[in-house]
């Protein structure tokens, strides 16, 4: 945004100056560009995606071990998850 000027002519108040600088950069088209970027999250790699998914499995089956053996009740897990 740097690229966008508004020098305060003679006479004029801070307040005008500011306004014409603020329609500068709203029909620059560059706040738009700033807001549509601004929650883009990079597609995960190939590799990142295959690690999430493993170690989700494997919390899945700890989890599933831990019930069969009695070890953990259903509802404490879910009360776990609601706690965060």
């Amino acid at each position: 945004m740097s690229d966008i000027f508004a020098t305060r002519k003679k006479g004029e108040s801070f307040d005008a100056m500011f306004r014409r600088w603020s329609r500068r950069v709203q029909q620059s088209g560059k706040v738009l560009n700033v807001r549509a970027g601004r929650y883009f999250t990079k597609k995960l790699t190939k590799n990142k995606a295959q690690e999430k998914a493993l170690r989700g499995m494997k919390i899945g089956e700890k989890r599933e071990y831990l019930l069969k053996s009695g070890k953990v009740k259903e509802e404490d897990l879910r009360q776990k998850r609601r706690r965060r």
